[in-house]
């Protein structure tokens, strides 16, 4: 009868540790996931006669972001078609997607204070793009 008390004894203080255990990572696999970093990814098809001024504006945004809060890092990656146009990818790391959307609002901003026009751009040098919100897969 002892043996049979001290085994129940041990189970439950082994299932109440487990579980213990299973929310504590559970907790942290949530707090993991929602602090995670954000990547705001974009692809760009770029016509070969489009690049240069593609890419002056596009220096000017990265030195830009480069200065906003909550901004890790970024590359850009481009690639040459056999057609000798570019393919242009770019990876803004941000801390949060608060921080992206405040980014978002801020890059608004200038581009009103500067009068630059995005979108008229872009459909003006026939450049495809699309963008995207990515988390890493930590898997």
């Amino acid at each position: 009868m002892i043996f049979y008390k001290n085994a129940r004894q041990l189970f439950w203080n082994f299932v109440s540790t487990k579980n213990k255990s299973c929310i504590y990572i559970q907790s942290k696999i949530m707090k993991t996931q929602t602090n995670n970093p954000i990547a705001f990814i974009s692809k760009y098809l770029i016509p070969a006669a489009s690049k240069e001024t593609f890419l002056e504006r596009q220096h000017i945004a990265r030195a830009f972001i480069h200065t906003l809060d909550g901004f890790v890092h970024d590359h850009a990656y481009e690639r040459i078609t056999e057609t000798g146009d570019t393919e242009y990818i770019t990876v803004a790391t941000w801390t949060s997607e608060e921080a992206v959307h405040n980014a978002r609002e801020a890059v608004n901003a200038e581009n009103l204070r500067t009068g630059f026009n995005r979108a008229e751009m872009l459909q003006r040098l026939n450049i495809k793009m699309e963008p995207g919100l990515f988390r890493e897969d930590n898997a």
